[in-house]
């Protein structure tokens, strides 16, 4: 993943660097040196930013479903 697609994509999900570096376990002083000097970013960020994408997706579709579920087995 190049550096530009990985920082748009963070901002299109509102995340920030430190916050990603939390979120995936990651040191902020690793993250951060990504696309600096020709540093490439670490080969799995890809897959984890989609399934973390993936993962919000479903929040959104369960927010929307459990309260009709809860109307119907009122």
């Amino acid at each position: 993943m190049e550096y530009e697609t990985f920082n748009k994509t963070l901002k299109e999900y509102g995340l920030n660097l430190k916050q990603f570096s939390e979120l995936s376990g990651s040191k902020y002083s690793t993250c951060s040196k990504w696309g600096k000097d020709g540093r490439p970013v670490s080969d799995w960020v890809e897959s984890w930013l989609k399934l973390y994408i993936k993962s919000k997706d479903m929040d959104k579709i369960i927010e929307a479903v459990v309260p009709h579920i809860k109307k119907l087995n009122e």
